[in-house]
């Protein structure tokens, strides 16, 4: 059962990268060609959810938002902000300072 979280958790990440990466690449299109475009807020949320990697990567492939100090900052915060908890959180139930109840940190030995 802990294997198949893993894989799930792996398959969503990827998915959810993608997803943000291609709607970069389509909301720059769709800014050359004047139009309908995607609000910005939606790429904020797809990156809480965990597309960050692929919206910013999108954003620096496609020449999207770069001149957009206010995204091209948040993207990459957000991303850096999960990642830093996601360790906090993996360190200290290791160490045994807190009992996590979600698997993967069970498989997972530092």
């Amino acid at each position: 059962m802990e294997k198949e979280l893993v894989y799930i958790c792996c398959i969503y990440l990827v998915l959810i990268n993608s997803i943000g990466f291609i709607l970069t690449g389509f909301d720059k299109y769709w800014a050359v060609h004047n139009k309908w475009r995607l609000a910005e807020k939606k790429f904020i949320i797809l990156a809480v959810f965990g597309a960050g990697l692929g919206v910013f990567i999108g954003c620096l492939v496609f020449h999207h938002k770069i001149r957009n100090r206010t995204f091209m900052l948040g993207i990459p915060a957000i991303l850096v902000t999960e990642i830093v908890l996601t360790l906090v959180l993996i360190f200290m139930s290791v160490r045994g300072q807190i009992e996590l109840s979600i698997p993967i940190f069970h498989i997972i030995k530092i």
